[in-house]
């Protein structure tokens, strides 16, 4: 039997399957990839942002608070509120110089040169703020007062200038980081739908593939399926034309038994009687020889008599149905003990040949299993005719068996012969409870 067509391109569609589901897994892995590159990168950008903003407002914030703390200690009293304010001062300008520490550690070269000018003008303006507090007695007012209102002020607002300015390159930074963010996320839809495209494209062409050989594997089970049922249909009517031919050499065989050897032994039985008749009475051997012969003789024609009557008895053709099952009772009976009861309907009479050949030879089958092998003690046959079709059934009270493991040669072949004739054919059996055969053969409207 040739290889279906599909076997032999069964590597190239694992092939096939498993390049694709590679496919996707490395899309599916490297979109994995780029998100979390994505998402680190935006988490890094966004923190140095944050860090940075908080160092800028606390130098903002130190530079006003540092201008109040020092316009304060220039309006001092007496020496010990100007004391406090000089120790808020120093802290406030240590807090200052920490903000710068950290804005310096996440700088990014755009910001390097206006940081450096920011570091020296707040070095510059933490030495105004030294040497207006190093001013004593009278002077300290006044020519406080004076740098507070002249370089103080001016180094102040030129200093927040910075800070703004450094915080507007953060700001655009942080835009550009977005910019880049975005890029990204295009190139990751680009080369998401490029994976996509090709996913499909593989997909397609591997469905493609697969309905064609799809296409011919059914195309090739439905010219099996077709083989096997002409098959079938070939060999249901072999065993139909088996089954006739297997009837009608009985047929023959039986009349020849019946015509030719039959009447030859009973023109022997005749011959013997008439030489028997004119034995002399004085010789007791030939008599006895004689009678020997014709006992012999009558024995062979009984012998003859039960061949044809097994092979095709010729009441069936002769009489009808009913009379060939009740002769077939009798001889069961006669020979087995078995007691069988026939309930048949006269019109089963008028079957055609077919029809009561199938029957005659269910019936026989049946009775003969029933007496070999189920040890039955008595036997029902019943035959109904309806309008439309004949009911058969044979049920007896043997042994029983297990229908749907068993069936010999004889269930096989009744079966066959009803099947033939468009009937239908069951057996209900079980361990202990008997066995029931029920035929359905239909009539010719």
């Amino acid at each position: 039997m040739a290889s279906l067509p599909f076997a032999g391109n069964r590597k190239l569609l694992y092939a096939g399957f498993g390049g694709l589901l590679a496919l996707m897994l490395a899309a599916g892995i490297d979109a994995l990839l780029v998100l979390r590159s994505v998402r680190s990168s935006d988490a890094q950008i966004r923190d140095v942002y944050f860090r940075r903003s908080r160092a800028l407002d606390e130098v903002r914030a130190g530079i006003y608070q540092s201008a109040i703390v020092m316009r304060d200690y220039l309006l001092a009293s007496d020496r010990e509120l100007a004391q406090a304010q000089v120790e808020k001062w120093t802290s406030i300008r240590a807090n200052t110089d920490r903000a710068l520490g950290e804005m310096a550690e996440s700088l990014d070269p755009a910001e390097s040169a206006p940081f450096r000018n920011l570091q020296a003008q707040v070095q510059v303006y933490w030495k105004l703020l030294d040497f207006i507090v190093e001013i004593q007695g009278k002077d300290k007012r006044n020519r406080g007062a004076a740098y507070f209102s002249t370089e103080l002020v001016r180094r102040r607002t030129a200093m927040l200038d910075l800070v703004d300015k450094i915080d507007q390159i953060s700001t655009r930074e942080l835009t550009s980081g977005d910019a880049k963010l975005n890029a990204t996320f295009d190139q990751l839809r680009l080369r998401l739908i490029g994976m996509l495209a090709a996913t499909v494209g593989v997909g397609i062409v591997l469905a493609a593939f697969t309905i064609r050989q799809t296409l011919q594997l059914e195309n090739e089970l439905q010219k099996r399926y077709e083989e096997g049922k002409r098959t079938q249909q070939e060999l249901k009517e072999l065993s139909a034309r088996l089954v006739s031919a297997q009837e009608e050499e009985r047929r023959a065989i039986s009349r020849e038994l019946h015509d030719e050897v039959g009447q030859s032994l009973s023109a022997l039985l005749m011959e013997a009687g008439n030489a028997a008749a004119r034995v002399p009475t004085d010789s007791a051997e030939v008599r006895r020889h004689v009678e020997s012969i014709k006992k012999l003789a009558e024995a062979s024609v009984n012998v003859i008599r039960n061949m044809t009557l097994l092979l095709r008895p010729s009441m069936l053709d002769d009489f009808g149905l009913v009379p060939a099952l009740e002769w077939q009772a009798r001889e069961v009976s006669k020979r087995t003990g078995l007691r069988v009861q026939v309930a048949a309907e006269e019109s089963a009479a008028e079957l055609p040949d077919a029809l009561r050949t199938c029957i005659y030879r269910v019936v026989q089958e049946a009775l003969h299993n029933c007496a070999r092998h189920a040890h039955a003690r008595s036997v029902k046959v019943v035959v109904k005719q309806e309008p439309s079709r004949i009911i058969l059934t044979v049920e007896d009270d043997g042994a029983g068996f297990d229908a749907r493991r068993t069936r010999g040669l004889g269930l096989v072949g009744m079966e066959e012969r009803v099947n033939h004739l468009g009937g239908v054919f069951e057996i209900r059996s079980n361990p202990g409870a008997g066995t029931r055969v029920e035929v359905e053969l239909p009539l010719a409207s």
